[in-house]
């Protein structure tokens, strides 16, 4: 996260405000300064009163044109909103601080994909209770586990399933932080969810908690290059035809979440989270229609 980075000593100089010189040329436009400093000074606005006055202070005092033409935007917008239409008040169903907790960790898209999730695993243990006595197939709970967050994971950074994807993509905050937030809110109730419903079926968490982690891991790492939407679905997918598809249809379980499979799975998922690390400002750079 860039305010980890950048923040306390490097930013606020010590003193937990803006250093004057920072602040002066960020109201200037910014010149010489890295894009990852201008970011941390946007964060430490957002939450600082006593650096957005000197802030304001600053622009009244460089730009006294800018600050006449925000006023006069003011007064118009104020004139026109008095004269239009009230909307009626909605009801508000979740408290302030959870409903603004609800827009950094989630999307109107995220929770019905963790729905449908929960469906799927649901339907897999229906399946495998319903065969547990003939025991002729492998366990579905056991080959979709893998890969089950990554239905609700493809939604946690996409344009065509957040309604405020260009404002999100704007804020200080966007990017690798934003993806990293919604993926944990999935993982921690896709990951419960499967411990339950691996044991309703004597399914052990160890074949395949690696493997579901480094899957949702490669989909952060691959969707800072083709975005994570189609990262996931396309993860999601080699994996049902590659090895859901073939165990089904030979009814044996497949090698790759087999026990002596699991130093791989380790291996590959820190890899992949060094992938992620590296290149954690990718994702601020995708193009929109990603």
């Amino acid at each position: 996260m860039r305010s980890g980075r950048l923040g306390g000593g490097a930013v606020g100089g010590g003193t937990g405000h803006l250093p004057p010189a920072l602040l002066e040329r960020y109201v200037a436009g910014g010149a010489g300064l890295g894009a990852d400093v201008v970011w941390t000074v946007e964060v430490h606005l957002e939450g600082c009163a006593g650096c957005r006055a000197r802030l304001g202070r600053a622009v009244t005092r460089q730009s006294p044109e800018t600050v006449a033409l925000l006023e006069r935007v003011e007064a118009g917008l104020g004139a026109g909103v008095a004269r239009g239409p009230r909307m009626p008040a909605r009801r508000r169903w979740l408290p302030r601080w959870l409903s603004g907790w609800a827009r950094w960790w989630t999307t109107p898209a995220l929770l019905p994909r963790v729905a449908m999730t929960v469906l799927v695993v649901l339907v897999a243990v229906g399946l495998d209770l319903a065969d547990g006595v003939a025991g002729r197939l492998p366990s579905l709970v056991l080959l979709l586990a893998p890969v089950a967050p990554l239905l609700a994971v493809a939604a946690a950074w996409s344009r065509g399933s957040d309604p405020a994807y260009e404002l999100v993509v704007a804020s200080p905050r966007a990017g690798l932080d934003l993806v990293l937030r919604r993926t944990m809110l999935v993982v921690l109730v896709v990951i419960p969810l499967l411990v339950v419903a691996g044991w309703l079926v004597g399914v052990s968490p160890a074949r395949w908690l690696l493997p579901c982690l480094a899957f949702t891991a490669g989909a952060l790492a691959l969707g800072e290059v083709v975005g994570l939407q189609r990262a996931a679905i396309g993860l999601a997918l080699a994996w049902v035809t590659a090895v859901v598809g073939p165990s089904l249809a030979t009814a044996r379980p497949p090698v790759l979440l087999a026990a002596a499979s699991l130093p791989g799975w380790a291996a590959a998922t820190v890899v992949v989270a060094m992938v992620v690390v590296v290149r954690r400002d990718a994702y601020t750079e995708l193009a929109s229609g990603r």
